[in-house]
């Protein structure tokens, strides 16, 4: 297709049209999608929908092939449309939440998956997706922590290039690959009290330095979507953000795909107070660099009368529906507009045995646990067991945001077990439903007898699903009032108690952790949650998740993350309350977290020995290896994540206390050993100085190895430019 001659064949109008995008059912009356935003304002005619450029909010193949038939022919130079949706967690094969794929720590499995989802929303039409979302999240207040893979910047940046390689798969050739789209840039997940939408307010070194490097990953991969964030920077929301469309991501970054803005934004200025009216923020946001307009058509609307004002000018028109117009000639959507859409292979590939295989490991490998007295993993021999709890037959647990995946089509924990133990006796009540605030325990006294006479409970406790996720800030992390008296009845009956935690965020469990014998998160599971919960119970799978999200041990601790920088006055125990004052503390809590980032126990004790340095001394352009050895002392086969962290102990500016740099997930059997081998160089120890420069300086480091980023072997080195 001859791009350059189309652009220059289209009138006005139907260039605006490339640059708006609206919810299918402009395009076809009788869809079903959930339609959130401001339709009916939009203030456009049927005809002018004609001209849209892509849609969102579908579900099927057949639909997609309907509209996409309609839109071709009554386009005037026939362009196909881009149908994009929120294939965050899978499509209809659904796996755990991406906050939990972040504790697996593990690319390959995030690409595999990522991969499946893929090719399940390619099948259904979908040509973009709008993930990766690679927000930095240290507050579990913020809902939508769950769509991200957690705290730490260079985790999150590897994870998120791994999900775009999965979903792009080799520059969008094949048949099943689909566009990704990063969002939200920049610094949503950082909201003043954790409050979804909230302002955001911090240094451009902040910036920079943490909250910038996942996105930017993602853009050396060769993303080919990025949306802003409906925040503010700086004062200026991310759609209007020159430093960060402009600046940053065009200019430094040299990214010359698609900005999307996210639902509505930018008639969203208006309340923001930044544009007085919808086209003023059209102006803004065009000059800015978005380029395609979710849900709002102010573009559409005003763009005539700003270039006749020369307020914007036809080169940004003509730039922005380029790079629309390229990415469908890429796709092959002029020859095929249908491209892998087809409702045989929809139904054979959903929810296909295979695909269920690998949601199913993955929610073994994101659940984390994080306690373990010694009950688990249980005995399959056992005679009598009961699940107990509001999420024991709770069917609801695929997480928010799993596109056309269905509740109906999950695994529950009763299930699982069940199945996985054919001959035993499995009783089960919910006690008391998973209601915020809930109070009432309707089947307590059922719950404890039951309790008694069993062999090994199971207390299936947590928040629901739609407790998480976009517009769900919480104030209060803790489990209902109900939920904690049934837990504590429960386990005073049966010692013999595990405890699985469903959650879309970390939770304030700190008393539940005292009584509980056991502990297991499996998140927001997906589609097999329930089997791989009772497998990891059992002993079928050995839980290796560690925690890519700090759990508080208090509300009131909230932001909380590992990598917090040096006070001049810490406290000298800060896993303990102290009356000591003066010093960095809190008068009725600790410091420290409850479970801290990089934790996650397994039915093995991994040793850690032997750490050694290839020099004491690191020069610019040289390596240094660092080696240790890691043991499994138990009788399982399993998985241990090994983390590297370093700390900078003198800087130009101060430095965490400790920063993630490389990680390991090794398998070994029982009483087998192996070395690991990690590499640093001068690119690992960079970081934006106080000059705003982007360098490594001479001085002492520390390294850090071990389980946990409380649970390392230590030594030093010099680096010397």
């Amino acid at each position: 297709m001859d791009i350059q001659k189309l652009l220059s064949e289209m009138t006005l109008e139907e260039k605006l049209g490339q640059l708006t995008q609206l919810n299918a059912i402009f395009f076809k009356k009788d869809n079903t999608a959930d339609i959130t935003g401001p339709a009916s304002k939009l203030h456009i005619t049927e005809q002018d929908a004609l001209l849209s450029g892509s849609v969102l909010n579908f579900i099927g193949a057949k639909d997609m092939k309907e509209i996409q038939d309609s839109a071709i022919a009554q386009q005037p130079h026939h362009i196909p449309l881009l149908f994009m949706q929120d294939v965050i967690h899978g499509y209809r094969t659904i796996y755990p939440i991406p906050l939990g794929m972040g504790c697996t720590f593990d690319e390959e499995l995030v690409e595999d998956c990522a991969r499946m989802a893929g090719k399940e929303a390619a099948v259904s039409g979908v040509h973009v997706t709008f993930s990766p979302m690679l927000d930095l999240v240290r507050d579990a207040r913020w809902g939508r922590v769950m769509e991200s893979t957690g705290e730490d910047p260079h985790l999150n940046g590897r994870l998120g290039a791994a999900f775009v390689r999965g979903y792009q798969g080799d520059d969008l050739k094949g048949k099943y690959d689909i566009a990704a789209c990063v969002k939200h840039f920049a610094a949503y997940g950082a909201p003043e009290a954790g409050r979804d939408y909230n302002a955001v307010e911090m240094s451009e070194h902040a910036l920079r330095e943490y909250y910038l490097p996942g996105y930017r990953a993602c853009v050396d991969e060769g993303v080919e979507m990025i949306m802003p964030s409906f925040n503010t920077v700086g004062g200026v929301p991310s759609t209007a953000n020159k430093l960060l469309l402009d600046q940053i991501l065009r200019r430094e970054w040299g990214f010359d795909g698609i900005v999307i803005s996210d639902y509505n934004a930018y008639r969203e200025m208006v309340k923001h107070g930044l544009a007085e009216t919808d086209k003023d923020a059209a102006e803004l946001a065009m000059n800015a660099g978005c380029d395609i307009e979710m849900m709002s058509a102010t573009t559409y609307l005003y763009a005539k009368q700003l270039l006749d004002e020369g307020k914007i000018t036809m080169e940004q028109i003509d730039r922005a529906v380029l790079r629309v117009l390229e990415l469908k000639d890429r796709m092959g959507l002029f020859e095929n507009p249908y491209r892998a859409a087809n409702e045989k292979e929809e139904a054979e590939l959903h929810l296909c045995e295979e695909h269920r295989a690998l949601v199913r490991r993955a929610a073994e490998e994101a659940s984390v646990l994080l306690k373990n007295d010694g009950v688990l993993p249980f005995s399959k021999d056992l005679k009598k067991v009961a699940v107990i709890g509001p999420f024991a037959a709770e069917k609801g647990i695929k997480g928010f945001w799993a596109c056309a995946g269905r509740d109906e089509d999950c695994v529950t924990v009763l299930s699982g077990v069940r199945q996985l133990l054919p001959d035993a006796e499995v009783a089960t009540t919910p006690g008391c439903s998973w209601e915020l605030g809930e109070t009432e325990i309707p089947d307590l006294e059922n719950a404890v007898e039951l309790a008694c006479e069993a062999d090994a409970v199971i207390l299936c406790l947590g928040e629901y699903q739609k407790h998480t996720g976009e517009g769900n800030s919480r104030a209060t992390l803790t489990l209902s009032p109900a939920q904690m008296e049934l837990a504590r009845r429960v386990i005073d009956a049966n010692k013999n108690t595990a405890v699985v935690l469903f959650n879309g965020r970390p939770l304030v469990i700190t008393e539940l952790a005292e009584i509980a014998p056991a502990i297991l998160t499996v998140w927001q599971p997906g589609t097999e949650g329930g089997n791989a919960a009772a497998r990891l119970l059992f002993g079928d799978a050995n839980p290796c998740g560690k925690l890519s999200m700090t759990f508080p041990y208090t509300d009131g601790q909230c932001p909380i993350y590992y990598s917090h920088n040096s006070t001049g006055r810490p406290v000298k125990n800060p896993k303990e309350i102290t009356q000591n004052g003066y010093c960095s503390r809190y008068m009725d809590a600790p410091v420290d977290p409850l479970y801290v980032f990089g934790h996650g126990l397994s039915y093995n004790t991994y040793t850690y020995d032997n750490l050694t340095l290839s020099t004491d001394v690191l020069h610019a352009g040289e390596e240094l290896e660092v080696a240790v050895t890691v043991k499994n002392e138990g009788k399982y086969t399993g998985k241990e994540i090994v983390q590297l962290y370093i700390r900078d102990k003198f800087a130009s500016v101060v430095r965490p206390v400790k920063e993630l740099r490389d990680f390991a997930k090794i398998e070994l059997d029982a009483g087998e050993s192996a070395a690991v081998i990690f590499t640093l160089t001068e690119e690992d120890l960079k970081f934006h100085t106080a000059s705003g420069a982007f360098a490594a300086e001479t001085g002492d480091f520390e390294v850090m190895v071990g389980s946990s980023s409380d649970d390392v072997l230590k030594a030093t080195f010099r680096f010397e430019k």
